[in-house]
């Protein structure tokens, strides 16, 4: 029987990957750009594999499918399929998680010095005319006297710690998916997350995104935190409580942020974040480079490729 490729929604300028997976398998192709369930149920129709990237896969439309359907996320996080439905539903489920790892932690650490060291508002005073850095930029740590604490330790979080090691830095950690002995292998000591909080200079994010690390870093964990301490976040949006963070940063209770993913995106025009001082905002662009999609969608259509050969995927997503 002839097997069935879709897209569910694209905003690539070609998909020429995706077309070429399909042709070597002799499977249909068929593409979309879905905003409404209805229009989600209507692509999916039939298909064995479903290549999907921003719209939402519903309990409902899993519902619809046969048990052995694979979709593949265009990206990193799959936040947008419902997978426990998919789990029940038999559906398997997979990612890129590695597509854009080296960029993200390029980004992170970016944000990390540029934050450390004040550059946005030394470069804002400067330009204003002032001349006075020690007036501007004080207080300003030392790196090598730096306590950096990984909130989550995975393949971005080691990629930032190796970019960091050559400053000289103290690295600490809170994961609960990593051992004692794996985190002292890596040169990392492990706290619990209010240590992390309130031994960290800086505190960048690596967590995934679940009901226990939804607003992690919160009302307590800001207040626990260092008055110079920054917070650096290119993981998952909801990780922060953004108005509380806010506040934090409006109070001079912490000294700083870097962020380049929100609660909600875009950044409300209101939202208090944007007032707020001693912040570094970028528009969730730490995975881009000039090669980053094409490799995204390569490695989305290799998955592809091989869920319709029935062979095992490379990155199934890891609650199934």
């Amino acid at each position: 029987m002839i097997k069935k490729l879709v897209v569910t929604d694209y905003n690539f300028p070609n998909l020429i990957h995706e077309e070429a997976a399909a042709a070597a398998e002799k499977a249909t192709f068929q593409t979309a750009n879905s905003k409404t369930e209805d229009e989600v149920l209507a692509v999916l129709d039939g298909a064995d594999v479903a290549l999907v990237q921003f719209v939402t896969v519903s309990a409902l439309a899993l519902e619809c499918l046969r048990p052995g359907v694979t979709l593949i996320r265009y990206g990193v996080g799959y936040d947008n399929i419902d997978i426990v439905a998919a789990k029940e539903q038999g559906v398997q489920v997979a990612y890129v998680p590695d597509y854009c790892a080296e960029e993200v932690a390029d980004h992170t650490v970016a944000m990390l010095l540029s934050a450390v060291r004040k550059i946005v508002s030394l470069d804002a005073s400067t330009r204003g005319g002032q001349w006075n850095p020690v007036k501007q930029a004080a207080p300003i740590l030392p790196l090598n006297e730096a306590t950096v604490g990984f909130l989550g330790f995975g393949r971005i979080g080691s990629l930032v710690k190796l970019r960091l090691e050559p400053f000289g830095c103290r690295f600490i950690v809170a994961d609960p998916f990593i051992s004692d002995d794996f985190a002292q292998a890596n040169g990392l000591e492990k706290v619990s997350t209010m240590e992390l909080a309130t031994q960290a200079d800086i505190v960048t994010l690596h967590a995934p995104l679940t009901s226990d690390t939804r607003h992690v870093v919160g009302p307590d964990f800001l207040q626990a935190m260092q008055s110079h301490a920054i917070v650096v976040n290119s993981s998952r949006g909801e990780l922060i409580d953004t108005h509380a963070l806010a506040a934090s940063l409006t109070s001079a209770q912490i000294g700083g942020a870097a962020l380049d993913v929100f609660e909600r995106e875009p950044l409300d025009m209101d939202h208090p974040l944007r007032a707020a001082p001693n912040l570094l905002i970028s528009p969730h662009a730490a995975w881009y480079s000039a090669s980053s999609i094409e490799r995204l969608q390569r490695l989305a259509a290799e998955e592809a490729g091989r869920a319709l050969r029935g062979e095992p995927l490379r990155c199934p997503v890891p609650e199934l």
